[in-house]
């Protein structure tokens, strides 16, 4: 017996010139964050092709969102690369910066760049205290207070398991396309250097760090918004 399929996510798909663009959200986030939209207005206003999604169990996709597994939100990355033509730039924000790596990797014959904002690969290894993690396998769950707004944010053993499954950080990431990785020094919950080793482990000689001395996790000011799309056009040419 196969599981059965996934729902296709809910999403939002400008035509234009390609690649496309496409924005992946962080942990618990949705497609209708300030640098998804800021990134659609710009490939608006120039004619460029875009996509942006809810992965499973977040924002207006269906499921359950204690249901979902990292692998699963993998998928839903695939599904979404799979449903456009041609070769993508995928945007990932977060724990969105971990799923793009693993699509790059799935999909070498489609993605044409990354662009990691705060990239968070692999903190399920080292964003959890040992006593956090001994709490999400005894107990199935924890909740954490959420900075960002006022319900506490969940983790489930199935996805905490999942990511453990999918760590990349051990040593030489396979991804050979251009990258860029933009990341606030004033980030409280991915610390910068995260972003420096990610550099390091990347296949792909064409990797630059962007630090921002003053800027945080959700880089969401006017300016650096701006140092995102500098950077999308210059790696669409």
């Amino acid at each position: 017996m196969t599981d059965s399929p996934r729902p296709t996510p809910a999403h939002r798909h400008i035509l234009g010139r390609g690649p496309t663009i496409l924005f992946l959200p962080g942990y618990a986030s949705d497609m209708s964050g300030a640098k998804a939209l800021a990134i659609e207005g710009w490939a608006q206003a120039q004619g460029r092709a875009f996509l942006r999604f809810d992965y499973g169990g977040c924002g207006e996709s269906a499921g359950a969102f204690e249901d979902q597994r990292l692998a699963d939100w993998r998928d839903d990355v695939l599904a979404m690369i799979d449903m456009v033509a041609g070769p993508v730039v995928l945007v990932g924000s977060s724990m969105g910066g971990w799923l793009m790596l693993l699509a790059a990797i799935a999909r070498s014959e489609r993605v044409a760049a990354l662009i990691g904002i705060a990239a968070a690969p692999d903190f399920t290894d080292w964003g959890f205290t040992t006593d956090e993690k001994m709490a999400i396998l005894s107990q199935g769950r924890l909740e954490r207070p959420n900075r960002y707004g006022p319900a506490p944010t969940t983790y489930t053993r199935a996805f905490w398991s999942s990511g453990e499954a999918n760590r990349l950080m051990a040593g030489t990431i396979a991804v050979d396309v251009p990258v860029r990785l933009i990341h606030g020094m004033l980030d409280p919950d991915v610390p910068y250097l995260r972003s420096v080793r990610l550099a390091e482990l990347l296949r792909s000689a064409d990797v630059q760090t962007i630090l921002l001395k003053d800027g945080d996790h959700r880089l969401s000011r006017d300016r650096d918004i701006a140092i995102m799309l500098r950077a999308i056009e210059e790696l669409l040419g």
